[in-house]
C-alpha cells in the first residue's frame, strides 16, 4: 500500500512541475490540394484562421483564409487595407456559393459600407480558388505586394446571406468589428515547405516563450492549492 501510495505521490510532484505549453489549432489544418504552407496564425476571432508563405523575392503572399460563413449559405471575405485599419478600403476576396452549388471568388474593392461592388484591386492577385466543406468555407490566392511590403492590415469577415450573388451586410457585433489585425512579414515566412506550419508569434506565445527561456514553468493558485492538499494527506499516511 505504501509503495503504491510513494508511486502516487512521485507522480503528482512529476505533474506539478511539467510545463503548459500554448498550441494553435491551425498547426494540424490539411488541404485537399495537399499544397504546404509554412506560417499559419489563428485569427482572434469569427473562429477564422489564415496560412500563408510570404515570397520576400517576389513581394508575393500566397494564403488560404478559413472560417465558416454566419449561415450555410453565407459568405467570407479576407482582404488587405494598404492605407487603414478598417474595412473601408480594404482589397477584399469574397468567397460563396453559386446558384448552382458551386464555390466561388470574387475581387471586391471596399469603398463604402451601403453596397459592395465587385471591382478590380489595387493588388494583382493570381491563383483564386475556394472550396467548402463541413461547414467551413476556404480561400485560396496569391497577392503580388508592393517591394518591401513586410507588415500588412488584414480584415477578414463572415456573412449570413448571398442575393443574387451579391454578398449581403454582415453583422455588427464585436466579433465582426474587431476582425483586423495586423500580420506583419519577413523573409522567415518563406516559400513552400514541407512539414507542420509554424504558429505566427502572438502575446501568449511570447509569455510561454519567456517561461521557457527562464527553465520555469507555474501553474494555477486553484491547481497548485489542491496538490498541496493531496501530497499533505498521502505525507501523512505515509508516516502512520
Amino acid at each position: 500500500m505504501k509503495l503504491w501510495l510513494l508511486f502516487l505521490l512521485s507522480l503528482l510532484i512529476t505533474l506539478s512541475f511539467t510545463p503548459t505549453t500554448h498550441s494553435q489549432k491551425c498547426t494540424s489544418q490539411t488541404f485537399t490540394n495537399n499544397k504546404l504552407y509554412k506560417n499559419c496564425t489563428d485569427l482572434p476571432t469569427l473562429d477564422s484562421y489564415l496560412h500563408y508563405n510570404y515570397d520576400a523575392d517576389e513581394s508575393t503572399l500566397s494564403v488560404v483564409f478559413i472560417a465558416p460563413p454566419a449561415k450555410p449559405d453565407g459568405w467570407i471575405a479576407w482582404g488587405i487595407n494598404p492605407n487603414g485599419t478598417g474595412m473601408i478600403g480594404t482589397q477584399a476576396l469574397i468567397a460563396y456559393k453559386k446558384s448552382d452549388g458551386k464555390m466561388t471568388v470574387k475581387t471586391y474593392n471596399l469603398v463604402s459600407y451601403r453596397q459592395i461592388v465587385q471591382s478590380k484591386l489595387s493588388f494583382d492577385v493570381s491563383d483564386m480558388s475556394a472550396e467548402y466543406s463541413d461547414g467551413v468555407m476556404r480561400i485560396f490566392a496569391k497577392f503580388e505586394l508592393p517591394e518591401n511590403m513586410t507588415v500588412i492590415n488584414q480584415v477578414w469577415q463572415v456573412g449570413a446571406v448571398v442575393n443574387n450573388e451579391i454578398p449581403a451586410k454582415h453583422a455588427f457585433d464585436p466579433v465582426n468589428l474587431n476582425a483586423k489585425a495586423e500580420l506583419k512579414l519577413d523573409k522567415s515566412a518563406g516559400k513552400n515547405s514541407t512539414g507542420a506550419p509554424n504558429p505566427s508569434p502572438s502575446k501568449d506565445d511570447s509569455n510561454d516563450k519567456d517561461k521557457k527561456e527562464n527553465g520555469s514553468s507555474r501553474i494555477g493558485d486553484t491547481g497548485f492549492g489542491l496538490i498541496f492538499v493531496v501530497l499533505f494527506s498521502l505525507f501523512g499516511v505515509l508516516v502512520l
